[in-house]
């Protein structure tokens, strides 16, 4: 048996341009609070949707030995241009016939959902093309059945039907309306692509089911193969509808432009992320944001998580300010001629302050102290400023001609508002 090199090409051996996930993973910026900026973000989506849960699901009437011998010839081919592309890929066989024309079989599940490719393969080589006294089928029920109950679909699973059939179906058929299935399906978000291998679109009802559902309807191809073929073309060409799920920490915020986008599987969307840092943001911190990228609202994997750091910056200076000192004992001192003084910085995120004594007068400038040092300022206009130990309590003892000027500037290099401590005569 032959492949069709083409198809053999685009569909098994194809080679995504770009690998799927998201671009760029991630983003560190630093950023002032009250501020925004843009991204422009990249989601290549893969050949086939993740963590996939395929139901085969082929129509087992008289006419259908062809088709039949194509997929069983071909099962594992296409298990493994699934697999490859995603490795968790599970498969259901299950088999319906003409309710109403005698099958023997109007609907059976041969294989619940398994990776297990020689079960599966089994379940296949037993299915047997017979009966069927009318033209329509009874796929609408299988459809309701495998939606409802008849098949138990993994949690956060991307659940696709493959129905194969070359015939329409009744309406209503086992009890159940075309409208009663299709609401099925879309309740439990399971995609239908439909597999034309005669008049199964004689109607309209193929169309219906598979645009409702977000599917495709793939026509079969000529040669040996062309029942799987058009299988897995279908499986390679669903639409993604890619959203997201954002969980940023307090003060950082996220948005998309778009909000979500709609794209052929393998192929990529482009969103334009904007992150906004709130005005009160804890400045000094760094803020993180988790994006993850859900593709047909199932998670996509570490590859489709955008991880995005803001390190707020510190925009507020310190605050200086002089207040009364202790005594060389230790003991407060609260005459304000006494000269004795605190000094004192304080920040918003900076803990070891560095203060500087300026001489307002001769521009002589003492320190580093740390904040809470304890001084005696002596202000003496016609001698030299200078610095020596302070006694018991207090640091130091500071000479100075005129006022001493307090400055600091924290980690961030914000500059606090200078002040003066001036000594009383």
């Amino acid at each position: 048996m032959h492949w069709p090199t083409a198809l053999v090409f685009s569909l098994i051996g194809r080679t995504l341009a770009t690998t799927p996930g998201v671009s760029p993973a991630s983003v560190s910026q630093s950023q002032n609070p009250g501020t925004t900026f843009n991204i422009q973000k990249t989601v290549n989506t893969p050949e086939i949707p993740p963590t996939p849960d395929i139901v085969l699901l082929v129509d087992n009437t008289g006419s259908m030995s062809g088709a039949i011998s194509d997929i069983r010839t071909n099962l594992k081919s296409v298990i493994s241009s699934v697999t490859s592309s995603q490795p968790t890929a599970e498969f259901a066989v299950v088999e319906f016939g003409d309710d109403q024309g005698g099958s023997s079989v109007p609907f059976r599940v041969d294989q619940g959902l398994t990776s297990d490719t020689t079960a599966l393969q089994n379940a296949v080589n037993g299915l047997t093309a017979s009966g069927g006294g009318d033209f329509p089928e009874d796929w609408i029920n299988a459809l309701y059945q495998i939606a409802t109950s008849a098949i138990t679909f993994r949690s956060g699973s991307s659940r696709v039907v493959v129905l194969v059939s070359d015939a329409p179906s009744h309406d209503p058929s086992g009890g159940h309306t075309l409208a009663d299935a299709t609401t099925a399906l879309k309740t439990q978000n399971i995609r239908v692509i439909a597999v034309n291998v005669g008049n199964i679109d004689f109607n309209n009802q193929a169309t219906s089911v598979t645009s409702a559902t977000g599917g495709t309807l793939i026509p079969v191809g000529s040669g040996a193969s062309g029942v799987t073929d058009a299988i897995l073309s279908g499986l390679h060409n669903l639409p993604i509808d890619v959203t997201t799920s954002i969980n940023c920490g307090t003060g950082l915020s996220v948005s998309f432009n778009p909000t979500d986008a709609t794209v052929q599987s393998g192929t990529s969307t482009t969103f334009t992320e904007k992150v906004n840092v709130s005005s009160n943001a804890a400045q000094g911190t760094t803020i993180d944001c988790s994006v993850s990228f859900l593709l047909n609202g199932v998670a996509g994997g570490t590859s489709f998580v955008q991880q995005v750091a803001v390190s707020v910056n510190d925009i507020t200076p310190p605050i200086l300010s002089c207040a009364h000192g202790v005594n060389p004992d230790g003991s407060p001192n609260p005459n304000t001629n006494a000269n004795f003084w605190t000094l004192i910085a304080t920040d918003n995120v900076s803990k070891n302050l560095k203060i500087y004594v300026v001489d307002t007068v001769s521009g002589v400038k003492f320190g580093p102290f740390p904040s809470g040092t304890n001084i005696k300022l002596i202000q003496a206009p016609g001698a030299t400023p200078n610095i020596v130990p302070g006694q018991g309590a207090v640091n130091w003892q500071i000479t100075v001609k005129g006022c001493a000027q307090l400055i600091v500037s924290d980690d961030a290099g914000n500059n606090a508002t200078p002040i003066n401590c001036c000594a009383r005569p």
